[in-house]
């Protein structure tokens, strides 16, 4: 367990088989995640972000590449693995008949831990989460957010080194979601614990020390939050415009760049884009409707990599 980094992980892919046939959810996958890092992996619905998460976990086996998880060969001893990981899961995973007190007992004994030990620990364990006044209430009368900060929990009990979170802002409204992120931030500073977690929030993504962008099976993109906008290397102007493609043929033609045009609206990344709007509205003033400017953001980032607008890749 000697290795510098938490999670090592080299030309990791993954296909699923099905009627239709085959469909690769990973491809050629590799990044690292330093050791007392909070890493995200940002993507849509089918980016590849869950598989990679349950391989992580070792919920799926390792079809091909490699894993090392605090110097462990996830393929050669998962159980090692197991030990020194907390996860939690975006499907719930409490058992809806017992308590939230008897939920991380049985957690706890899955790791070993008893008596005077366990039980101080659930108690720190469900102050932290603003839990500790329902512990006897059944985990089927707790709302869908106080579900998820049982679940959370469950997955900080035994003090893991490493934490997995599958996008853990599910259910929670925006004060729960903020006392989450709050706890994290404790726990990374106290106990050094190393997190990685999955999200397609762009907040939440923001509040990462580092981001893996993945879209389709790939990683596209890999950064800190503001390295990673910075890239872009200037502002976004997003034009309307009865004739997308024809205006940015024009603006190629007059002022060189490489206009996009994204569901109908037309993309510039350009520095000083202040100045450039009136350069725009005075050289095409029948084909310009309407433009704004905005600095860089995450969605603009994986614009800029993929061609496509981040949400609507999600909903479809």
């Amino acid at each position: 367990m000697g290795s510098a980094a938490a999670v090592e992980v080299n030309h990791l892919s993954f296909s699923y088989r099905n009627r239709s046939g085959e469909r690769q959810a990973l491809k050629e996958v590799s990044f690292a995640v330093q050791k007392g890092q909070t890493f995200g992996l940002l993507g849509p619905n089918g980016s590849g972000k869950t598989t990679l998460f349950r391989t992580l976990s070792t919920f799926f086996p390792i079809q091909s590449g490699r894993i090392k998880i605090l110097g462990t060969d996830l393929a050669e001893n998962p159980q090692e693995v197991r030990k020194h990981i907390g996860v939690v899961f975006q499907s719930p995973a409490l058992d809806k008949k017992l308590t939230v007190f008897e939920n991380l007992k049985h957690q706890g004994h899955l790791y070993g831990l008893s008596g005077s030990t366990l039980r101080e620990r659930i108690q720190n364990a469900l102050e932290r989460v603003g839990l500790a006044d329902r512990a006897r209430e059944l985990a089927s009368e707790l709302s869908g957010g106080l579900q998820r900060r049982a679940e959370l929990a469950k997955g900080l009990l035994h003090h893991p080194q490493l934490l997995l979170l599958d996008e853990p802002s599910t259910g929670l409204d925006p004060g729960a979601r903020k006392d989450v992120w709050n706890y994290l931030k404790e726990l990374k500073k106290e106990k050094g614990t190393t997190i990685l977690l999955t999200t397609h929030w762009m907040e939440e993504a923001e509040r990462c020390d580092h981001l893996a962008i993945m879209n389709e099976g790939t990683l596209v993109a890999e950064g800190t939050p503001k390295t990673l906008k910075n890239d872009i290397g200037g502002d976004v102007i997003s034009i309307e415009t009865d004739d997308p493609e024809l205006l940015a043929q024009k603006i190629r033609e007059k002022f060189g760049g490489d206009p996009r045009v994204v569901d109908g609206t037309l993309r510039i990344e350009r520095p000083q884009g202040h100045q450039f709007i009136p350069q725009l509205v005075e050289a095409f003033p029948g084909l310009i409707c309407s433009t704004t400017l905005g600095k860089p953001t995450l969605e603009d980032v994986f614009i800029h990599q993929t061609g496509h607008k981040f949400w609507k890749e999600a909903q479809s």
